[in-house]
């Protein structure tokens, strides 16, 4: 009897054990390894909207934006094979602890260590913009890699070169399925999966925000440069992204070494001369040097360059021509309180988030 119940539970368990099993690989076949962690195909990424920024002008529904696809970006945006000469990554010149910037730099450096002629953005907040560069000439933020992987003075290659040099590694293969469904590798999702990386790169956790949301307070220098800021610089720096992405001559000399004229470059209206797109100003605290070329090596000479040094040329932005004075009026004290408040843009959870790192 005693036997006959025995082998009775041991058939039953037997049974429990292969449904569990069977259950289990049901799930497993759905996941797979992916830079030694699992994923899940197909899953939607959770991309962050704060509830004070602008709608998204990142097109989801054309390139809709998932776990795997990120991934896929973030390790083609440190791939060195995006380059003619397998050495320059997109993170090469946009260094996270910069805020994706090329630090240091006043133009951007590419292969064979030759020189562009502006200035390396940061990379924050793109979902929300609607231009990306200092001239205006890129809107769409799923071909905006291709320029600088076919820029003979950047990456100096192009998307047939790299498809080729990617369609030979078993691992990339693995991923451009995970992202996309299938083992196909085209330029057209090199450059989509970048642009999902890009695209969840929201920095939107500075102590600004966190005043807005009550959660503190500015201190009384803070606040003052608050008030400045608002007086003086708020006009073009405007919004929760801190530019309302207009182009304005703001009174820079022409830099001969470079021969850029900024959006005349784009439009050939010569009412466009020396006009550049205004910056974000998040993160402005990682992001020195300064302006489209790189002049200035500190906020100190930014604020400097607006009160005492801006030219008076024929299409001038208006808002620099105030009261019959060239420039913005500020003294000294003035420009540190607008630089204390500069700072509390600063938003340190993003420039250490290991979300983005190599």
């Amino acid at each position: 009897m005693f036997k006959k119940i025995f082998k009775f539970q041991s058939v039953r368990f037997c049974m429990l054990w292969i449904f569990a099993a069977l259950v289990c690989s049901a799930f497993i076949g759905c996941k797979d390894d992916f830079e030694g962690e699992e994923y899940i195909a197909n899953r939607a990424y959770d991309l962050e909207i704060p509830e004070d920024f602008p709608a998204l002008a990142f097109e989801r529904d054309k390139n809709p934006v998932t776990v795997n696809g990120v991934a896929l970006g973030k390790k083609l945006f440190y791939e060195g094979r995006l380059s003619h000469n397998n050495t320059i990554s997109c993170g090469f010149c946009h260094i996270q602890e910069n805020a994706f910037t090329h630090h240091g730099h006043p133009v951007s450096h590419g292969i064979d260590n030759r020189l562009g002629i502006r200035n390396a953005p940061p990379i924050q907040n793109m979902a929300f913009l609607s231009n990306f560069t200092w001239d205006g000439v890129s809107h769409d933020l799923d071909e905006r890699s291709l320029v600088p992987i076919t820029t003979d003075f950047e990456m100096d290659s192009s998307m047939p070169e790299v498809v080729g040099k990617l369609n030979t590694d078993a691992n990339y293969k693995k991923l451009f399925k995970a992202a996309f469904g299938d083992e196909n590798i085209t330029g057209e999702r090199v450059l989509k999966a970048i642009s999902q990386f890009m695209a969840a790169m929201v920095s939107a956790d500075s102590k600004y925000d966190r005043v807005l949301k009550g959660k503190t307070a500015f201190t009384a220098e803070e606040n003052e440069g608050y008030k400045l800021f608002r007086t003086n610089c708020a006009s073009c720096h405007s919004g929760a992204l801190f530019t309302d992405e207009s182009f304005r001559n703001t009174g820079m000399y022409y830099n001969t070494q470079y021969n850029d004229r900024g959006r005349y470059r784009v439009t050939l209206d010569w009412n466009d001369n020396m006009k550049f797109r205004v910056p974000s100003l998040r993160n402005v605290e990682y992001t020195a040097p300064y302006m489209h070329d790189g002049r200035f090596t500190t906020l100190e000479a930014v604020l400097n360059f607006y009160s005492d040094l801006v030219e008076n040329q024929p299409n001038l932005d208006p808002l620099l021509k105030k009261d019959g004075h060239i420039g913005i009026s500020m003294n000294a004290m003035e420009k540190q309180y607008i630089i204390v408040f500069l700072k509390t843009l600063s938003d340190q959870n993003f420039i250490t988030n290991k979300a983005f790192a190599e």
